[in-house]
């Protein structure tokens, strides 16, 4: 015995006790797809017939069914549910998820019960606990369909019980399987002529029957064939069409585009899905009671001036594949839902009446609008979904896209233009409407703003898309977790002191140092990074010089138009300059306007924006001096250390040379303390050179260092010496502000390679540098376990004075540093690291700002793990 039963379903076992449901559940469903009652009742009593524990125990299976069905996992509720009140509220929870309720009665004699009840030393309770469970389960066997259970399966002996069979059936919407590509096609209603304009447009060619065609007319009559006498067309690249529905209504060649696109779904080179107009027609051929307007009429002429031989057989098989159509699909492994109105997250892939309804109709708000049409709800600005959803239904002048759903429905019937998708290419191909056939009712008004409406939905952000513990999946590292306490600080920064988060498209990642030395006097050297990266492999690094200044992520415009246009920001300048925290870089607005004017002079000198065929560019950055963003911390932290040691020191050293003049014997201390006071002098000196007074524009020094993005491209596909080469390039055009940094390839298979980098190095922080950074010549490189660190920095001695202290290079203190450890540093700076190239990623595939903000807040949020701030 054959039990059918849809993929996602709720399934309500219903039996006396010792009925055997537990038995048949654990027989035919995997484990985790069962929630027993009894188990229940054991979670939350240590004993699984304690009755006491009843109400909590549903209460338990109730949330977990409700979180299985809201993923959309087939559940199986083994409990007596001979009751229609305890059925009632899992019939409930089937409708609110859109999933089948399916019951399976094990309708058994009362003695079997009750005599297998006797055989288990739990059940010890009396015949008539199993009479009453028969009584109702028998009283409640006619209502169970009307109780809105969709299939009910009575098995009433053991040996049907034996033979059951459960298959497993996908629901008619679930084209997972076929990945494309695709052609996606908007609402035609009877624009036959610009339709087939163009499938010529997009590949297609008539003619060419396929297997699944072929097939098929074996088993049609020759006057079925003839019935549907139109062309078909298929792609010779093996791409498929999908029309949205609509085809109907109002055009000039109504059944010929529904010929056209019915043979093409028979022949295996299309789909289709219905629309509204189709959902009517259906209904009025059924013989409803419709009212004919909005295009009915028309189509309704054109099948009465069908030849009388050829218009009822026609009808008949029209209303056939009407009826064939399915609401909306889900295709390429859930990537892609196509459905005539849109399709909500909670809704795709599911069954039921009202996922049908939203997909012909949408939803409204309930309100007419001046024009005496329904507002429709905007359900697509809410849409958080990972596929993208394809739909029409309401024309629209232009498609665009909005939080990774498109309208392509741009009113071809009223003047406009027939539209369809490249998929997975996201490329747009229309072809005008040849006139008016239609006069619109609302009239399609072409939208004069320069700003995308998903621009203008990003001026509200939600609160939701960034807080709560995050697990965020990027392309170079899966499964980067945020905690929550993290993700609440990263808020407090951004809502308290970030610029306009539409600039926030990247947060540049902290920097692990190389591994500690153990040579005398060092704490940090090249050697190691030179070791580190040929342990990964690598042959050829690039040593960059470190600036001592601060982090700063630059965004130039080529114009103020194209700042509004593809960052959505009004009046607010051609870019930005901001920190490794999102804040403002400039507190004085007239000079951040000059030094972004003067960088996108050096830009367009350069022919930087014809050269990469874009408006826009992200430079990752050091701003120099490192005083113009660090008063606070020389005010507080490194000035009074420096005045209060070298003052404290100075005079312990004259009241010891005093002393010492008078023949008293304190060498050892005199020495001591000498060392420390000349320590106090290196550390104030090792501040101030990177320290200068900026008054205006001429005290700024620029140095970029990567590319990061522009236009269509995030540059991480070119290696570090093209990076630096095409910045010399800018640089050159304005040297008074941008600084070429200075950099030095190493063939780590060469020892002497490796002694000229080293000596490099010992020659550049003997003058005050501040140190390398080393990387692999490759901005990407991937190791045995993912990717290797993009990069790692060797601090020269005095620097380091600056952050460990003034006597931080004393033997003893330099044994106790070499023990740090790395791991942690390490490991946040590959998160970031991760995080930063997938948010550009995102910005560059126009995804929704709230998906690039998912990683540019999870930056942020990491920097507030407990790691020494030191390293």
């Amino acid at each position: 015995m054959k039990l059918t039963i849809p993929e996602l379903s709720l399934i309500v076992l219903i039996g006396a006790s010792g009925s055997g449901k537990s038995t048949f559940a654990c027989k035919h469903f995997q484990p985790f797809e069962v929630l027993s009652s009894d188990f229940c009742r054991g979670l939350v009593s240590n004993e699984e017939n304690s009755q006491s524990a009843t109400k909590d125990a549903f209460e338990v299976l109730r949330f977990i069914a409700d979180k299985r069905l809201a993923a959309g996992k087939l559940t199986v509720i083994d409990a007596t549910n001979v009751q229609m009140e305890d059925r009632k509220p899992l019939l409930q929870m089937a409708r609110q998820y859109h999933s089948f309720a399916i019951a399976i009665v094990l309708d058994l004699p009362e003695e079997l019960c009750h005599e297998r009840n006797q055989l288990r030393s739990d059940r010890q309770f009396g015949l008539h606990v199993v009479r009453r469970h028969t009584q109702m389960l028998r009283r409640s066997l006619r209502g169970l369909e009307k109780e809105g259970f969709r299939y009910v399966y009575t098995l009433k002996s053991l040996e049907e019980i034996a033979s059951v069979e459960i298959e497993r059936q996908p629901l008619w919407n679930n084209l997972k399987h076929e990945h494309g590509p695709f052609d996606i096609i908007g609402d035609i209603h009877g624009c036959c002529d610009e339709l087939e304009i163009l499938l010529q447009q997009l590949g297609y060619q008539k003619g060419g029957e396929t297997k699944e065609q072929k097939s098929r007319e074996e088993e049609l009559s020759i006057s079925s064939i003839s019935l549907w006498n139109a062309p078909t067309y298929y792609h010779p690249e093996g791409r498929k069409a999908v029309f949205l529905g609509d085809l109907v209504d109002r055009g000039t060649r109504i059944l010929d585009t529904v010929k056209l696109v019915r043979n093409m779904v028979d022949a295996g080179t299309a789909f289709c899905i219905p629309g509204n107009h189709e959902n009517k027609l259906l209904r009025k051929l059924r013989g409803k009671n419709v009212r004919v307007n909005h295009g009915l009429e028309q189509t309704l002429a054109e099948i009465e001036a069908l030849p009388d031989q050829v218009r009822e057989p026609f009808t008949k098989e029209l209303q056939k594949f009407l009826d064939s159509l399915i609401s909306h699909y889900l295709l390429d492994d859930g990537r892609l839902v196509v459905a005539h109105a849109g399709m909500k997250q909670e809704m795709q892939g599911r069954g039921s009446g009202g996922v049908r309804e939203f997909a012909l109709y949408g939803e409204s708000t309930g309100e007419i609008d001046e024009f005496g049409l329904p507002v429709r709800y905007n359900w697509a600005g809410e849409y958080r979904g990972e596929a993208m959803v394809v739909y029409g239904h309401t024309p629209v002048p232009e498609a665009e896209w909005l939080n990774n759903t498109i309208d392509i429905d741009t009113g071809c019937v009223f003047g406009g233009k027939l539209t369809a998708l490249r998929y997975p290419e996201k490329e747009l191909v229309s072809v005008p409407a040849a006139c008016v056939y239609c006069e619109p009712v609302k009239p399609l008004v072409q939208n004069t703003a320069t700003r995308t409406s998903q621009q203008e939905l990003d001026d509200v952000l939600y609160i939701e898309d960034v807080v709560g513990k995050r697990i965020i999946n990027t392309r170079l590292q899966s499964n980067i977790t945020i905690r929550e306490e993290n993700a609440i600080a990263a808020l407090e920064v951004m809502s308290r002191f970030a610029t306009n988060p539409k600039w926030l498209i990247y947060l540049p990642p902290t920097m692990s140092p190389v591994e500690t030395s153990l040579l005398p006097g060092f704490l940090e050297h090249p050697a190691q990074a030179f070791t580190y990266y040929q342990n990964q492999g690598i042959t050829q690094v690039v040593c960059e010089e470190k600036h001592m200044g601060s982090r700063a992520v630059v965004i130039i415009c080529r114009d103020m138009a194209a700042a509004e246009k593809r960052f959505g920001v009004v009046n607010e300048g051609i870019g930005i300059c901001y920190t490794r925290t999102g804040r403002r870089f400039f507190d004085d607005s007239a000079l951040e306007t000059e030094f972004l004017a003067q960088v996108n002079l050096a830009l367009s000198q350069s022919g930087f924006w014809s050269e990469f065929q874009t408006d826009w560019v992200c430079l990752d950055c050091e701003l120099m001096p490192w005083s113009a963003k660090a008063q606070g911390l020389l005010r507080e932290q490194y000035a009074p250390v420096g005045v209060a040691s070298r003052l404290a020191l100075n005079d312990a050293v004259s009241c010891l040379q005093q002393a010492s003049d008078r023949g008293v014997d304190i060498s050892t201390q005199l020495s001591h303390y000498q060392q420390r006071a000349d320590m106090a002098h290196q550390y104030v000196t090792a501040y101030r050179q990177y320290c200068w007074s900026v008054t205006d524009i001429s005290g700024l020094r620029l140095a970029p260092f990567h590319i990061l993005a522009t236009e269509g491209a995030v540059h991480i596909d070119k290696d570090h010496r093209w990076h630096i080469e095409q910045i010399t390039k800018i640089c050159q055009k304005n040297p008074a502000l941008l600084l070429a940094t200075a950099y030095k390839v190493i063939d780590l298979t060469d020892p002497s390679s490796q002694a000229e980098g080293i000596y490099w190095w010992e020659k550049f922080t003997k003058v005050g540098g501040e140190g390398i950074v080393v990387k692999s010549m490759d901005f990407i490189v991937r190791g045995r376990r993912g990717i290797i660190q993009p990069a790692v920095k060797c601090r020269g001695q005095e620097y380091l004075r600056i952050i460990y202290g003034p006597e931080y290079s004393t033997p003893e203190n330099l044994q106790r540093l070499r023990q740090r450890g790395l791991s942690h540093k390490r490991s946040l700076a590959m998160r970031e690291f991760a995080l930063g190239v997938e948010a550009l990623e995102r910005f560059i595939a126009h995804t929704p700002l709230c998906r690039v903000h998912e990683c540019v807040f999870g930056i942020l949020a990491l920097e507030s793990e407990p790691v020494d701030p030191r390293l």
